[in-house]
């Protein structure tokens, strides 16, 4: 098992001061795996005094002391060290009200949510393993320390998750604990909108992200009660072999891993129950439902507290995900979306493509591979597509005799729009006189 250097340096320090140390937590689940941890933390029997007397020579940050934790710098890279404790009442669902401390590594373990974060490790020792957490690292198995409605009481959290690991990792959740999930569901909302949207985020880009979202899609419902209806709902349409929420999942699965891509699709067809109408021919339609879902991804995104861009980016990634774009319109659409927007457009469009009949797949695959080598090309030949691409400016509009105000953007733009269209080249003196005819015109009526 591979220890970065500064963790070592810590456990060995402690050690070496007479005091028991451990890697604990993530860390050791990750090394494990044989993956690189983010985080490395350690549990000791020192108080945090006492850690920070042990490493006088390096800075310890105060981090959490009043839950007996500091951080040391060590080798250039942080180091949690936490006193070994047993958690009082958790009264906000969230950290207990008190810790107390303890002189016992298992009970110190026993507290944690699952058996693969209950693990700890020292070099003199091997691993340490008390809840069967190697064992269930090796069978891919997400179990919990003890009972799930116990871990779930002390923060909801946790239900979310045991979602994301099971994601992310590829692993499945042990029966009991799936039914704990499933039971306890409603406690997440009394979670703060920041946090659930840490947690889905971090679990949408996961392997099993497929087989999470179609077994728990009541849970997904709790924050996003728009799912419920679409869950089941027959598209009645030969484009789809899937019901809308198997769609949804199915595309997702198949999206590249960037979140953003993955959060879009998760809302894409949300609006489809409520746009549903059957033709004369008996086949289904959904007319509106890209507005429609991006209505709803509006609202439950702000609910959750994302950020304005990404709130903007999804939504203008739903509103046009149906949307047929031509390669030879690509720089109109460029004066829509950004170029990044766009990138992220076609990803959906793909994703969405695979997510229906076969023989619609390929003819989507292939549209956005012409779309793709399409805007290249654009980018690589630095054609124009925003004003401040454009031959001409509002200084050039004023010495044509045009009033500063609301006129000058006008017309900029509806210059814009014919260079976009491949009406006329972005030349300066082409700009130029088809910027007189316009002002001769005067304003629209």
């Amino acid at each position: 098992m591979i220890i970065s250097a500064g963790a070592e340096k810590v456990v060995r320090r402690l050690r070496a001061g007479g005091y028991r140390a451990y890697l604990v937590g993530g860390c050791v689940r990750d090394a494990l795996l044989g993956k690189e941890p983010v985080d490395w933390d350690v549990a000791t029997s020192a108080r945090p005094e006492q850690v920070t007397d042990c490493f006088g020579d390096l800075p310890v940050i105060p981090t959490g002391l009043k839950h007996g934790t500091v951080t040391v710098l060590s080798e250039h890279m942080p180091v949690e060290v936490t006193t070994f404790r047993k958690d009082g009442a958790y009264l906000d669902n969230r950290r207990p009200s008190e810790v107390f401390f303890v002189d016992d590594l298992k009970e110190d373990l026993s507290r944690r949510d699952f058996t693969i974060n209950a693990l700890a490790y020292a070099p003199e020792e091997g691993l340490i393993d008390c809840f069967g957490g190697a064992e269930d690292l090796k069978a891919g198995v997400i179990r919990t320390v003890g009972s799930p409605d116990e871990r779930f009481g002390e923060d909801d959290l946790r239900i979310l998750r045991a979602l994301r690991f099971a994601s992310t990792l590829g692993f499945r959740i042990d029966d009991r604990l799936s039914a704990g999930i499933h039971g306890n569901r409603n406690l997440l909302t009394r979670i703060a909108a920041e946090r659930i949207a840490a947690e889905l985020m971090k679990l949408l880009p996961g392997v099993r992200i497929f087989e999470i979202l179609m077994e728990y899609a009541d849970v997904f419902a709790v924050f996003i009660p728009e799912i419920t209806p679409a869950t089941g709902f027959d598209q009645r349409n030969p484009h789809h072999a899937y019901d809308v929420w198997e769609h949804t999942a199915v595309a997702i699965s198949q999206a590249t891993e960037d979140p953003i891509v993955r959060l879009a699709l998760l809302f894409h067809d949300l609006g489809k129950p409520a746009s549903f109408l059957v033709g004369e021919d008996g086949v289904g339609h959904f007319y509106g439902h890209e507005a429609r879902g991006a209505a709803i991804a509006h609202h439950r995104l702000r609910k959750l507290r994302f950020d304005k861009d990404t709130v903007e980016t999804v939504t203008a990634l739903i509103k046009w995900h149906d949307a047929v774009i031509a390669p030879n319109r690509l720089l109109k659409w460029l004066s829509r979306l950004s170029p990044e927007r766009l990138r992220l457009l076609f990803a959906v469009k793909r994703a969405d493509g695979l997510a229906h009949t076969e023989m619609f797949q390929d003819a989507r695959v292939r549209e956005t591979e012409t779309l793709e080598r399409a805007l290249d090309r654009i980018l690589e030949e630095k054609t124009c597509y925003t004003l401040k691409d454009l031959a001409v400016n509002g200084k050039d509009l004023i010495d044509l005799g045009v009033p500063k105000g609301p006129r000058i953007g006008d017309i900029l733009h509806a210059l814009l729009d014919d260079v976009t269209e491949g009406k006329r080249p972005n030349e300066r003196g082409a700009l130029l006189s088809a910027a007189a005819r316009l002002i001769d015109a005067g304003p629209p009526t």
